[in-house]
């Protein structure tokens, strides 16, 4: 998960970075250092996806994603 996707996804399911936090047991700040590209331990980000993979669907930044990274929506079907 790259930093830009981090924030995609908090703003596509409309958390803020306080709310995300506490859904994913982790500080604020650490959140905004991460969104501002900060390295973060795997457990950190692995928590952040998880919160946010509930709701979204993060898009890889390799050859099968033209564009580069993203986020998308889950369809309300597959939630």
């Amino acid at each position: 998960m790259k930093p830009i996707q981090l924030k995609m996804a908090r703003a596509a399911v409309g958390l803020g970075v306080r709310e995300l936090a506490e859904l994913a047991g982790v500080t604020a700040n650490t959140i905004t250092r991460i969104e501002n590209g900060a390295d973060a331990k795997q457990s950190t980000l692995d928590a952040l996806r998880a919160v946010l993979e509930k709701d979204v669907i993060f898009l890889d930044d390799g050859a099968t994603t033209p564009g580069g990274p993203g986020v998308r929506l889950r369809s309300a079907d597959r939630a």
